[in-house]
């Protein structure tokens, strides 16, 4: 069953001095400031259109290598997960780095990489960023 998740922004005034609120409809959990500041320099307490994806990347990628590592008979204990979404003024979204910590009991750094890069290759969110460059940093702890 196909699900759809729903986020509003407002804005006012122009790109240099407006702002903007980035709400997230479906979860109801909050409101959002945004600037270009906030996007192009220092986040100053506000967010940009690059974090919200970072968050997204990163909880992607953590709900596909959880779900890769349980099929393989090794579930995690625990998965740490980071992505970097890189901004660049003028050119737009360059990369994403995805950096990963996690215990898995019985399980090989090698196959563990092997899961990584498989979960990195295959969540939703890394397909969606195709034409960016995705890089892994995956390692147990």
């Amino acid at each position: 069953m196909a699900t759809t998740r729903t986020a509003n922004t407002h804005w006012e005034g122009p790109l240099l001095g407006g702002q903007g609120k980035v709400s997230l409809d479906s979860s109801g959990i909050g409101e959002f400031e945004v600037t270009w500041p906030s996007r192009s320099e220092e986040p100053n307490g506000r967010t940009s259109p690059e974090e919200l994806i970072a968050a997204a990347h990163s909880a992607c990628f953590s709900m596909a290598l959880t779900a890769g590592l349980a099929g393989a008979g090794t579930p995690a204990e625990t998965i740490d997960a980071k992505a970097d979404v890189t901004f660049q003024p003028g050119e737009g979204i360059t990369g994403s780095k995805l950096t990963v910590r996690a215990s898995v009991p019985g399980l090989s750094a090698a196959d563990f990489e092997k899961a990584a890069q498989a979960a990195k290759e295959n969540c939703a969110v890394s397909k969606a960023l195709t034409g960016t460059t995705i890089t892994l940093d995956a390692s147990l702890v």
